[in-house]
């Protein structure tokens, strides 16, 4: 953000042009969400407390009630410019806002490094507690805008959040995206800049969306083989195989142990079924297809870590998931080294600290834990939360802002991994298949609401499809 500034300064926008532009978008987001009310515009000695003096202007020439209470006297040239053109009620922060019946939350901004000076954390309490509604610019005061985690513990929390140019870390990374509240992502006229860290949004990947043509046929449409467990363990790799047929593959085959035919066999329709024994039987049945999913209910076994090397050297790209990835928790480099740059390994918080044990806690944030993940691993990574983090090695990483608490239920990771492997098994490219898995994912839930169960889930594709489709 402080390079797209730069470059925009540079090219001939003035810092106090961007200032306005960034005032005004505050005022237009606030009046469309809030009836004119008594506001108190909290303003920091930065560039953010600049942004709130524009704020306290624009609102007064709409007839608000508004004063303004600053923690110190202007730092930077722009924000004095801005802070001479108010012309209403000023003071030090202190008790107005806790009477307030909004506040306009102009402290600090997205680069905040440092704990909150002790006014501001009393004051943050207070309004926590009031449960007063906030507009924060940029971030909410106390958030580190690149790791979406209060600096001391302690943020405020927002009803309204405006930003500007794009989204930051805070507002896709639990707990700022809750801390934010309602998200608004202002164009400030900065213009494009290059960036390898995304929403994870249809704009992201529709484009490589594998839409069957008027000649398709089954065997273009690709084919997904998933591997069962053993008799008492099916359930888990049917729902990744009924998801991956619904995504859209054109041939999905359930590969069972001979123990585990007869129970497959008897909820299986358009899922074909076949059975093997070994690993050699394993890889020579999945010889001939695109896309590979294993781990859903494998089994913690000796078997399933053979399967997977099996299946990593018949050249099928592989979704690894669930026990496959546990398997390798006492030698993640033998994983490492038999994976190929298209395969995806789909793991929760405990699966990743198995197979990348000490990194989630010691990375800032899940999006660096995540690609430094891919990047070890040389392969997708997908790790599963309320905000779902996708790393690819070349160093693009998504996260996922439609995750959905009704997700919170035995199976949904199962029909996750077969959605990006029915993706992926139409050639769509792994990193964007892994996005669009997710977010579908989390569109199916959210359509469905309370009462969801995994079994619900692959029969909600079709309308999210139709949606997508326009």
């Amino acid at each position: 953000m402080a390079a797209a500034d730069q470059a925009a300064i540079a090219a001939g926008t003035a810092g106090a042009v961007l200032m306005e532009r960034a005032g005004a978008a505050v005022a237009e987001a606030v009046s469309a969400r809030f009836s004119p009310r008594k506001t108190v515009v909290l303003a920091g000695p930065g560039n953010n407390g600049g942004d709130g003096y524009v704020v306290a202007r624009l609102l007064a020439e709409r007839g608000w009630d508004v004063e303004v209470e600053a923690l110190a006297p202007p730092a930077t040239a722009d924000a004095a410019a801005a802070a001479a053109q108010w012309q209403g009620g000023r003071g030090p922060l202190g008790e107005g806002a806790a009477r307030a019946e909004l506040a306009i939350d102009a402290l600090f901004g997205a680069g905040l490094d440092r704990p909150l000076p002790s006014e501001v954390a009393r004051l943050v309490r207070r309004l926590n507690a009031a449960h007063t509604p906030v507009a924060a610019i940029d971030v909410p005061s106390g958030l580190a805008g690149d790791t979406g985690r209060a600096v001391d513990g302690i943020a405020l929390a927002a009803t309204l959040t405006v930003t500007f140019h794009r989204r930051k870390p805070a507002h896709a990374l639990e707990p700022g995206r809750s801390l934010c509240g309602e998200v608004i992502v202002a164009d400030i006229g900065l213009g494009a800049t290059p960036a390898k860290l995304f929403e994870n949004s249809p704009e992201l990947w529709l484009a490589g969306y594998p839409w069957p043509g008027v000649a398709s046929h089954k065997h273009a449409r690709g084919h997904l083989i998933v591997v069962s467990g053993e008799a008492w363990s099916t359930g888990a790799a049917r729902l990744a195989a009924r998801a991956g047929l619904r995504i859209g593959a054109g041939l999905v085959t359930l590969l069972s142990p001979p123990d585990a035919l007869t129970v497959n066999a008897a909820h299986l329709e358009a899922v074909m079924l076949a059975p093997f024994e070994t690993e050699l039987e394993l890889e020579a049945a999945a010889r001939q297809v695109e896309a590979a999913v294993i781990g859903p209910a494998a089994g913690v076994s000796e078997a399933t870590l053979s399967n997977v090397l099996a299946l990593a050297r018949t050249g099928a790209a592989l979704v690894v998931d669930a026990d496959a990835l546990t398997v390798f928790r006492s030698d993640p480099g033998e994983l490492f080294s038999a994976l190929d740059r298209d395969d995806v390994l789909t793991p929760h918080p405990g699966e990743f600290e198995r197979v990348f044990p000490g990194l989630l806690n010691s990375a800032p944030e899940r999006i660096t834990a995540a690609l430094t993940a891919a990047a070890r691993a040389q392969a997708i990574v997908l790790l599963k939360g309320p905000d779902t983090a996708i790393a690819a090695p070349d160093g693009r990483a998504a996260v996922n802002m439609d995750g959905s608490p009704w997700l919170a239920t035995a199976g949904s990771g199962d029909v996750l991994a077969g959605l990006i492997g029915g993706l992926i098994a139409q050639g769509m490219e792994s990193f964007e298949a892994a996005c669009a898995g997710a977010w579908i994912h989390g569109r199916c839930a959210a359509n469905f609401g309370p009462g969801l169960i995994s079994e619900d889930l692959p029969d909600l594709v079709p309308a999210v499809l139709r949606e997508l489709r326009g």
